[in-house]
């Protein structure tokens, strides 16, 4: 059993090992949760990577799943341990919405990132006047906690720059969305023009899905897919207002895999989108 990824990666991982060594020992989620004393949801969230869980009671749990070999034990009580560290989000835990410390866990440890995105610019290429008047207006929260979660935003977009391996990302944007003048058409054409400067970065790919295009396959609604070191599975994230969804079955991925292929063919060529941005950034001023 490979161990990859930072602390979110690894609490995953170690519950998805605890689901299938529960499952392997023929135990249902309610002996577990029986065997320690705890609600079932406790499990179900811990085996989902959705929860913490204590030493003795991993150790407690492989013994009762009969695992006996050492070196398994060894391992997965690393993989434990591991898990315990703080991310660098852990500072934002105060002001951060729900599930989205999580998601940020995520995509530290992504290596590589897909997303359409339908309504606004992606967060890892928002400029910080363009971010600060998507949050304060779509989470109302107070003038200090915004300024918190544009910092938040801000720090998340050091992926696309980190050394060595910085994030590879792939966006396919409405371009409703860039036409949209948030925050007003001033921080609107910066925000276009921050976009032109980012998208000629080698490890950032940006296609613009045309108003005119009409109906195609992601219209249900934005998605992220996250994708990490070898021998660690991939992750959709679906963001909505009534909840976040984490999806890791390999049915649900490769649905997502498949719409993002076909997403990305229908929508123009990568190249185009500069020429776009300028155009757009040139109506916005003169508007």
């Amino acid at each position: 059993m490979a161990t990859v990824g930072g602390p979110t990666v690894r609490r995953r991982q170690l519950g998805a090992e605890l689901r299938r060594l529960r499952e392997q020992a023929g135990k249902r989620i309610e002996d577990a949760a029986t065997h320690l004393e705890c609600s079932m949801s406790k499990i179900s969230r811990v085996e989902t990577g959705q929860a913490p869980v204590k030493a003795r009671d991993v150790r407690d749990l492989l013994e009762w799943y009969g695992v006996t070999d050492p070196l398994r034990i060894e391992t997965v009580m690393q993989i434990h341990k591991d898990a315990q560290q703080q991310g660098w989000w852990a500072h934002y835990g105060d002001v951060l919405p729900s599930g989205m410390a999580t998601y940020a866990g995520l995509e530290s440890d992504a290596r590589v990132l897909r997303q359409y995105e339908s309504t606004v610019v992606p967060g890892l290429l928002q400029t910080e006047d363009y971010a600060r008047a998507v949050i304060a207006t779509a989470w109302f929260n107070q003038p200090h906690e915004t300024d918190q979660l544009v910092r938040f935003r801000k720090e998340r977009q050091t992926l696309l720059t980190r050394q060595p391996d910085p994030l590879e990302l792939w966006v396919v944007l409405e371009e409703s969305a860039l036409r949209r003048p948030v925050g007003g058409r001033e921080v609107m054409a910066a925000q276009l023009r921050h976009l032109a400067e980012t998208v000629t970065m080698p490890n950032v790919t940006l296609q613009i899905m045309p108003t005119a295009k009409g109906a195609h396959v992601a219209m249900a609604g934005p998605f992220s897919l996250l994708e990490f070191q070898p021998h660690a599975s991939m992750v959709v994230y679906v963001e909505s207002a009534a909840g976040n969804v984490y999806l890791e079955k390999e049915r649900d991925v490769r649905t997502f895999v498949q719409t993002f292929d076909l997403l990305r063919a229908a929508a123009p060529d990568p190249q185009e989108a500069l020429a776009l941005l300028e155009q757009l950034t040139r109506e916005m001023q003169e508007s």
